[in-house]
């Protein structure tokens, strides 16, 4: 925890942008009934029944000294969606800066060790070099990580 604390004290730095990264999924839903409208006195009014339309992966990125803020919606959530994410940061959102500063939140050594085989697999094919050393160096990041993880559970 110290860690990620010391990594928000750091200075601005334009050339190394901190940004945040989260993922979660939502599910979709409908009104299966017209709601009733406003009417004097009374809020408009839903009905509890929906119907379900399946679910949507938000990928939040913030970079908070940058001013910056992207949601990207994808309809699953796998390490392809993630290295695709991953791609645009870098390559779209600051294709300019020398490195980009990553903070996500923690994950158990297990995920970890799946986590960087998957982007490793996802490197191999990635045609831009820039890309493919993010990628390389977020799969090492997750193979320390989950050496510590292991660390603190014995």
């Amino acid at each position: 925890m110290e860690d990620v604390l010391e990594v928000y004290t750091r200075p601005h730095d334009p050339a190394r942008p901190l940004v945040c990264l989260d993922e979660t999924s939502k599910q979709l839903v409908a009104e299966t009934r017209t709601p009733l409208p406003v009417q004097p006195g009374r809020p408009a009014r839903y009905d509890y029944e929906y119907k379900r339309n399946g679910t949507a992966s938000l990928f939040m990125l913030f970079a908070a000294l940058e001013g910056w803020r992207h949601v990207k919606v994808t309809e699953r959530r796998t390490t392809i969606d993630y290295a695709r994410v991953l791609q645009e940061l870098s390559d779209v959102h600051f294709a300019e800066a020398d490195k980009i500063v990553l903070v996500q939140d923690n994950l158990s050594a297990a995920e970890f060790r799946a986590r960087a085989e998957e982007i490793r697999t996802v490197a191999d094919a990635m045609h831009n070099d820039r890309t493919k050393q993010l990628m390389y160096g977020i799969a090492a990041i997750y193979d320390r990580l989950a050496q510590r993880a292991d660390a603190r559970s014995l």
